[in-house]
């Protein structure tokens, strides 16, 4: 029988055990509630307490085992694994009924299962997240033995020149010597994310603001929708949009001021990069402003302030460390993004400080570096993952000062209020 018959059968047999517990569990308990004992639970909840001891501890040994067979490479017969999961489970169905007693606190033990789960999940994303830069840091190592660490950090010149063939053992026949200056990347990262929130912020937060202050509500129920889809659409077409209609009009009006344009320029994939992320800013502005309370507005209305200054001064202050956090959202997105960039601004690593050059950005090199024939032990292939570190030192000292910055005016505006 193949493994996803035996998976389909043991899932089956296990509904089939969670459902018989439930419906023993409570006709015990209902039994034992109608001869007059006083119980700690309803019924209900000592069903589903049998229905959790006996389904949780068979999964978790399921789990435990795929665990083992897949990562450490543990030589367990499915069948035998299944199996023993659901022996577990008929032990636990015992167990269950053992305990369905006037005495035993099930809607507690049902609360600690739920906490125990709430558990697991939030350290599944925290041991996600440190296999995540444990993975990244095994190879950028093996980069940084081959190259130096400083010039990566302050070079600036990006030429991995022939390094796959070094790799190869054919060093003889490459024709310039590697460079693996990371600042014109890290360059052009930083100048397409700054345009990209240039037009991202006002747009987005003057939007929100419109939407939650000054909307009337047929006007706010059509436009929300329609502006979240510009969230949705892929960001191929917006690199088709940016290469086909922004770029060559950002080379007209440049011409037009007598400023030479490239087509392959970094403003054009910033500013449609920046219409991509509006909706990050604007639908998270817009929940933040609606979620202060409408007190506020009244009081200051009541005070003599108008309807301007009230969102200037009073709604705005209350909501910015949501907006804070929403921009910060839109940031790592367009940190990320890597479609529009290779479509319109090209590949070419350029320091520079003119936005009408072209340039790349860091995730653009990392894909290049990952894709194609390349030999993975070479420089130019590890590169990827050094890029991936310092990219990620970088977003997370972005994240670290901003929650600073979030939790100081925090208390000045709760200081103020006082």
């Amino acid at each position: 029988m193949q493994t996803n018959q035996l998976i389909l059968l043991f899932s089956g047999a296990l509904l089939v055990l969670g459902l018989i517990a439930f419906f023993m569990g409570r006709a015990k308990a209902a039994k034992v509630r109608a001869s007059g004992a006083s119980m700690y639970a309803q019924p209900d909840q000592y069903a589903w307490y049998a229905a959790l001891a006996t389904a949780g501890p068979a999964v978790a040994v399921g789990a435990i085992g795929a665990f083992a067979l897949l990562l450490m490479g543990a030589e367990i017969p499915t069948p035998y694994l299944l199996a023993a999961s659901l022996v577990v489970a008929a032990g636990g169905l015992m167990v269950a009924m053992t305990q369905v007693r006037p005495d035993f606190h099930a809607r507690k033990a049902i609360e600690r299962t739920i906490r125990f789960v709430l558990a697991g999940a939030a350290m599944i994303s925290i041991f996600t997240t440190f296999g995540i830069l444990i993975s990244i840091i095994s190879e950028a190592i093996r980069f940084f033995q081959m190259q130096s660490f400083w010039d990566f950090i302050t070079g600036t010149t990006w030429n991995p020149g022939a390094s796959f063939l070094a790799a190869a053992g054919r060093a003889e026949e490459g024709a310039s010597a590697a460079e693996f200056g990371s600042v014109p990347l890290f360059a052009g990262t930083f100048m397409i994310t700054l345009i990209a929130m240039l037009v991202a912020i006002p747009i987005g937060l003057m939007s929100a603001i419109y939407m939650s202050e000054y909307a009337p509500t047929k006007v706010r129920t059509i436009a929300k929708p329609v502006l979240e889809v510009l969230a949705g659409i892929p960001t191929v077409v917006y690199g088709f949009f940016a290469a086909i209609t922004v770029a060559p009009l950002v080379v007209s009006l440049a011409g037009m001021v007598g400023l030479e344009a490239s087509f392959s320029n970094a403003l054009a994939p910033g500013i449609v990069m920046g219409i991509m992320i509006i909706p990050f800013i604007s639908s998270l502005s817009d929940d933040v402003i609606n979620a202060v309370p409408d007190s506020m507005r009244q009081g200051s209305l009541a005070l003599g302030m108008t309807r301007a200054e009230t969102i200037k001064d009073v709604v705005v202050p209350a909501a910015l460390p949501g907006i804070i956090s929403a921009s910060l959202l839109a940031m790592s997105r367009a940190m990320g993004e890597t479609m529009i960039v290779v479509m319109a601004a090209g590949m070419r690593p350029n320091l520079t400080a003119n936005p009408l050059e072209d340039m790349t950005t860091v995730t653009v090199r990392i894909v290049a570096a990952l894709t194609g024939d390349q030999e993975f032990a070479s420089a130019e292939t590890l590169s990827a993952f050094a890029l991936g570190l310092v990219l990620f030192v970088v977003t997370l000292t972005l994240n670290m000062v901003s929650v600073i910055m979030i939790r100081r005016f925090r208390e000045k505006y709760r200081s103020n209020n006082l």
